[in-house]
């Protein structure tokens, strides 16, 4: 029996992307402290990638442990020639990013197509 109070608050959609090598990572909910594990699992699982896009546009919302989790992972995709990428921000997501300086550092696309069509 599931607890009435618990949301099934994250799912992540893994897909393969344009070109071989990039791997879209669709998010879907709400991405904190509690529910970090399965896009953990996800960026882990494709640490092979030359190129993760990651589609918030099903976000609703993240916290700081979402955010350190992104950063940690473009950090370690940039350290072995890779990179990861931000496709689809809704405002709530996009203004953390912005108040906190983040936005900067990410590549940010409007959604995953624009994402996967750029060629930068």
């Amino acid at each position: 029996m599931t607890d009435p109070e618990v949301v099934d608050p994250l799912a992540v959609l893994v897909r393969p992307g344009t070109p071989s090598g990039t791997v879209v990572l669709l998010l879907q909910g709400e991405l904190d402290y509690g529910t970090a594990a399965p896009l953990r699992d996800a960026l882990e699982g494709n640490a092979g990638a030359d190129r993760v896009v990651v589609d918030c546009s099903g976000l609703r919302f993240c916290d700081s442990t979402g955010l350190n989790l992104l950063l940690r992972t473009r950090q370690r995709m940039l350290d072995h020639g890779g990179r990861l990428d931000l496709a689809g921000l809704r405002p709530s997501v996009d203004r953390m990013l912005e108040i906190t300086g983040a936005r900067t550092v990410f590549r940010v696309y409007g959604d995953a197509a624009e994402a996967l069509a750029a060629d930068d």
